[in-house]
């Protein structure tokens, strides 16, 4: 029987192609691999054993079909080839050739994640033993603060059965404020104060009681208020508005880590050990003194008095010993 010979377009169509790399029994149902597998109305279906061949569905390069001269020069046809599929066992693909660079990329991730596992469980084994050792010096620093207020009152009421009365020893600590700003300030008063680094009006330091800070504070008695203060509030003024200065940066000293960065070579690795130093006027007072930032205290409640009057004489200025506490209550 005569065929009709293919017309000139049929005859340009792309035909489909297809490899089969790795034979299996199903290639011998037709009606199964007549469709392609996107096409396949169960997915789940399609892989059910793990060993099974794989199928990769590569697209054909689109190509441009011109229209021949003898068909009334149409313009051309832009026709699309089927998918190829390709087919490979699980072996094939397992045993695939990877790169170089992708093996040592993963080497040394795997490396990067070991070094990072291994820093975190030593830094929770440090912490874990440093958190111990901060309870253990925070209750002996609370004995060490109880026996010296017993020794205290013990010594008082020893007196007074004596019939005499009892002198407390010389502080050792003071605290200062400047209460006054710049207006009318003599070049050297400004130096002193600078020194003492009260740059500002209300910044408060603490300062060692010696022959040369005596000195220096009779200087610029009417622009600071100074007195000796007590553990609370030390303590208040540290834990409140302490901040610390790590690389000539304000740091707040939000945890013992800024602490420990900061003074762990002189023993000091908490804000108790921190308190204590100051309170005691230890051997690295100046260390620790120098780390903590000047304090930025507020203007006081209730306000000042007489500024430009001296305490003894109803003002603020100058010497008030053990009343700073007072003022730094005010100004916390």
């Amino acid at each position: 029987m005569n065929q009709k010979p293919p017309s000139p377009v049929d005859q340009m169509r792309p035909k489909t192609f297809s490899f089969l790399l790795a034979p299996t029994p199903s290639d011998q149902q037709p009606a199964n691999r007549s469709r392609p597998i996107s096409q396949n109305p169960n997915p789940s279906e399609q892989r059910k054993n793990p060993r099974s061949p794989i199928s990769i569905l590569l697209p054909l390069p689109r190509r441009h079909f011109l229209s021949p001269p003898h068909l009334g020069g149409r313009p051309p046809l832009l026709l699309f080839t089927h998918t190829q599929v390709i087919e490979m066992s699980a072996a094939e693909a397992k045993a695939a050739v990877v790169p170089e660079s992708v093996l040592r990329k993963r080497k040394r991730e795997e490396q990067w994640a070991a070094d990072k596992k291994e820093k975190a469980l030593a830094d929770r084994k440090k912490a874990l033993e440093s958190r111990k050792i901060i309870f253990s010096r925070a209750k002996q620093y609370a004995q060490e603060y109880d026996a010296q207020e017993k020794e205290l009152v013990q010594l008082k009421r020893e007196a007074r059965l004596k019939g005499g009365f009892y002198v407390s020893p010389e502080a050792k600590l003071l605290f200062v404020v400047r209460i006054r700003g710049i207006n009318a300030m003599h070049p050297k008063t400004r130096k002193i104060l600078q020194l003492l680094r009260l740059r500002q009006i209300f910044n408060g330091v603490f300062l060692k009681v010696n022959k040369a800070t005596i000195n220096m504070l009779r200087r610029v008695e009417p622009y600071v208020a100074y007195g000796y203060p007590n553990l609370k509030s030390v303590r208040e003024l540290i834990y409140k508005r302490g901040y610390g200065k790590l690389n000539k940066q304000r740091i707040p000293l939000s945890n013992n880590n800024v602490i420990e960065e900061g003074l762990g070579k002189h023993n000091i690795i908490c804000i108790e050990d921190l308190v204590h130093e100051i309170m005691t006027v230890g051997p690295h007072f100046k260390e620790a003194n120098n780390f903590l930032w000047p304090f930025k205290l507020k203007a006081p409640l209730g306000g000042l008095k007489k500024k430009r009057n001296h305490y003894v004489e109803g003002g603020d200025a100058g010497n008030r010993e053990n009343y700073i506490n007072e003022l730094i209550k005010r100004m916390n």
